[in-house]
């Protein structure tokens, strides 16, 4: 084994490795690639030369091979999996490149018409084609949500030369994603990655170890790193700002609200619910967690610690499959199934390796013929964080493969606020797996350490993501009050960590009320939602799970309806906004009071029953 993997062989993550072969290509140099890129931009010119202009007698035939065009997209793909293996690596970098500036080119050359004529046509003539033709009424939710873009289109040609273009967006957002893996930390004579480094954070029952740490990868963060993180984000809310303004929208958030599919009273809704009721309650849990490690106030290394009676036991890989395996079996079957396909046609890659790229993802693709594909990522060591973490994306998985298998390659993908919900129900399915094992051995240790654990995810995805919006918000021109934009300014790292340090006290309390702040000012830069060119992508998470808690709460009342219904959710794809989604289980997402009502019924409830079990033990706050 490479002196630089973290992975021991009581992980057995060493065989859990993608087989893309098996989906894609046999490798980078594969000649399919080029001849694939080939068919691809002779598809997009017969399609150009078929249907421009034409669509008003040719949109049936122009949709089928729009999608045929699109599935055969979907193989390239192959490109980004084999690069997060390896985020430096050369020649799959090289390769990226070439595909990316071609494909770019032929679909700003191409391509770009068609959204664009389809926007513009006569509504009388759309609903004529969906009387008529299968296929287009099948896409009709699909065509409608287009539509909605048409005060915010712009010429052709210059959505041509920003298709073109896009293809170095990302330039330095990839920096940004190899300096990451670069990173090495020097940590008690042992070099540690990122990910290694970040782990002590949440398993190292010493507070000055997770102090020490935390410091390291402060520093490890600052100088030249946190120069180019600043320049990235510089980058993006710049050019977000400059788009924003030719396309008109009201404000930065807009363009997102309306691909999420949700009002920007519903967005409101959430940052203003979390601010006021979930905040206090975060503050609450983490007094708690203070008393239980001994401590006056928490440093800001403590935040995600375990507990000092936590079973620090490393799980192996295999475990943590049956673990989620049966978790997802006691709920779905049918999800069930899905992840042991994941597993058995190796789908996916656990193996913690130096380079490989930092956090977890699923990517989902549907395939010429219209075979949907899932592929999980994430650096396996062994924690119970990480066998959530397994939990959660391959949630994602069974999502993107129901919502492929019935609405097909353009509707298979939920706009991203609801793009978490199977993932997070997954987290949820699992702790309540785990949970009743617990009750039923009567281990009120272990089921404290379970729910302080749950907590701190629950606090993580909900109040941490709304505090990573605020920090975006402010970062493209929203005032501290959250009330007025104007236009975003080029900050120094300096002016960067204080709005970040600024955005951390407004929902954690100020310096010394909960948490000290000392050796965090840097961290804003290390998080990849901020430096990719997806602005506001992060407070997705928060509203999912807490629709997702709203979800659960109700499951019991629907008894052997529920699953059903749920799984029809998740083939829902992009089809449905989340009233849609909702009403058939008879909640409306449309009030404050739905997202005060989702963080009662889960941070509140965890939290009051882990105040009892904690009482039982002689700590209260």
């Amino acid at each position: 084994m490479d002196s630089n993997t973290p992975n021991t062989d009581t992980l057995r993550t060493e065989k859990v490795r993608w087989d893309l072969a098996r989906y894609f290509y046999a490798g980078i140099d594969d000649p399919q690639i080029d001849t694939d890129v080939e068919k691809l931009i002779a598809m997009e010119k017969d399609f150009h030369a078929t249907h421009k202009g034409k669509l008003a007698e040719t949109l049936g035939q122009a949709m089928r091979d729009y999608a045929e065009i699109y599935m055969l997209a979907e193989m390239l793909a192959f490109i980004g999996l084999q690069k997060s293996l390896n985020v430096s690596d050369a020649k799959v970098k090289a390769k990226e490149a070439e595909v990316d500036w071609v494909t770019s080119k032929s679909t700003g050359d191409y391509l770009e018409f068609f959204t664009l004529e389809l926007i513009a046509m006569d509504e009388a003539v759309l609903v004529d084609w969906c009387a008529k033709d299968e296929f287009v009424a099948k896409h009709w939710s699909w065509i409608e949500h287009l539509r909605i873009y048409k005060p915010h289109v712009l010429s052709e040609p210059v959505e041509r030369a920003l298709t073109v273009r896009s293809a170095g967006d990302d330039l330095l957002s990839e920096l940004h994603e190899e300096l990451t893996a670069d990173i090495e930390i020097e940590f008690q004579g042992e070099k540690k990655t990122f990910e290694e480094a970040l782990d002590i954070l949440t398993t190292s029952q010493d507070a000055d170890v997770r102090a020490e740490i935390m410091k390291l990868v402060n520093c490890a963060l600052s100088g030249y790193y946190a120069k180019v993180a600043a320049q990235t984000l510089w980058n993006v809310t710049e050019s977000n700002a400059i788009e924003d303004e030719e396309r008109k929208y009201p404000h930065p958030m807009a363009e997102r609200a309306m691909s999420n599919r949700v009002s920007d009273a519903m967005v409101h809704a959430v940052h203003k619910a979390v601010q006021e009721v979930a905040s206090p309650l975060a503050q609450r849990y983490y007094r708690l967690k203070a008393k239980h490690l001994g401590l006056e106030r928490l440093r800001w290394s403590d935040r995600n610690a375990p507990m000092p009676f936590s079973d620090s036991t490393k799980i192996p890989f295999d475990e943590a499959a049956k673990i989620v395996l049966g978790a997802y079996q006691d709920f779905s079957p049918t999800l069930a199934e899905r992840v042991r396909r994941m597993l058995e046609e190796e789908r996916i890659d656990a193996y913690a390796t130096k380079g490989k790229s930092d956090g977890a993802f699923c990517s989902w693709v549907v395939l010429p013929g219209g075979k949907p594909v899932s592929f999980t990522f994430l650096s396996y060591l062994g924690s119970g964080r990480d066998v959530m973490t397994l939990a959660h994306e391959v949630g994602h998985g069974g999502h993107g493969e129901l919502a492929g298998e019935t609405q097909g390659v353009l509707m298979c993908s939920p706009p991203t606020a609801y793009a978490e919900t199977a993932s997070i129900f997954g987290e949820m399915t699992t702790f309540n797996f785990l949970k009743k094992r617990l009750l039923e051995e009567g281990d009120k240790k272990s089921l404290l350490s379970l729910l302080m654990h749950k907590l701190d995810d629950s606090v993580n995805t909900v109040v941490r993501q709304i505090g990573f919006s605020n920090f975006e918000r402010r970062l493209h021109g929203m005032d501290k009050t959250f009330t007025v934009w104007s236009k975003p300014k080029k900050l120094s790292v300096e002016e960067i960590n204080n709005a970040w340090l600024q955005t951390i006290k407004q929902l954690y309390g100020e310096d010394g009320e909960v948490f000290t702040y000392e050796n965090m000012e840097y961290l804003w830069s290390y998080i990849s939602h901020f430096h990719a060119y997806s602005p506001f992508y992060v407070y997705g998470y928060a509203l999912a799970e807490l629709l997702v808690q709203s979800l659960y709460a109700v499951a019991p009342k629907l008894g052997d309806q529920f699953e059903p219904l749920y799984l029809e959710l998740l083939r829902s794809g992009s089809t449905k906004n989340a009233v849609e989604l909702l009403a058939p289980f008879g909640l409306d997402p449309t009030g404050e009071e739905f997202w005060v009502n989702g963080i009662n019924i889960s941070m509140g409830a965890l939290l009051q029953e882990a105040e009892a079990l904690s009482a039982e033990m002689g700590v209260t706050i």
